[in-house]
């Protein structure tokens, strides 16, 4: 395994108090790359549809193409994510955050092509339209605050939507995704302060 550090300690990639579901979907970074950015998506198979084994299959590679009309045309798709947040806030990880996830595609971000280089990517299980849970916010929260803690050069005003790097080709997290909620509950994270529970 490679080492990584922060403040001088060993960090693996891997978070505590997630399912690691390891992905065969992602790649290194390239040499030298910052880790700089967190992307927000959301995604839900079949669309609208939420709680089943779908999502997790897709991201491993064994999603089955005759379970969904929808599945047939995405189930050959290589893609991934670091994380995917469920409904009722439970969080599974595919891939370790110093790797490469394949979530972001065609994309750009400040004049800085292929996101996927140099970002970490956060699905939550939703829709463009339809309101997101609170356990989703709170739990994403948390899972913020830590990667900043760990890949300080993500700021603030470093993370953002799918739809803000490959706009007219992606619109999530969508118009239902409550930014200012979620940035709060961030800065009592930050400030020590537990997010609310549901």
């Amino acid at each position: 395994m490679v080492s990584h550090t922060h403040n001088g300690l060993a960090v693996d990639g891997w978070l505590d108090d997630v399912r690691r579901v390891p992905s065969p979907h992602f790649g290194e970074r390239p040499p030298g790359s910052p880790i700089d950015l967190l992307l927000i998506h959301n995604i839900s198979l079949p669309p609208g549809e939420f709680g089943g084994p779908w999502v997790e299959q897709l991201f491993c590679g064994c999603l089955d193409p005759s379970v969904h009309p929808y599945f047939a045309a995405i189930a050959d798709n290589p893609v991934s994510a670091h994380l995917f947040v469920r409904r009722d806030g439970e969080t599974l990880q595919f891939v370790d955050l110093h790797k490469r996830a394949w979530h972001a595609g065609r994309s750009a971000w400040q004049g800085r092509p292929e996101c996927n280089d140099y970002s970490i990517g956060i699905e939550l299980e939703g829709a463009d339209d339809m309101p997101f849970t609170q356990d989703q916010y709170r739990r994403l929260a948390l899972l913020t605050h830590e990667i900043m803690r760990r890949f300080p050069a993500i700021t603030d005003e470093r993370i953002v939507g799918h739809s803000d790097v490959a706009p007219g080709r992606k619109t999530d997290p969508g118009p239902a995704f409550d930014w200012q909620r979620y940035l709060g509950l961030l800065r009592s994270a930050a400030a020590g302060d537990a997010p609310p529970q549901a």
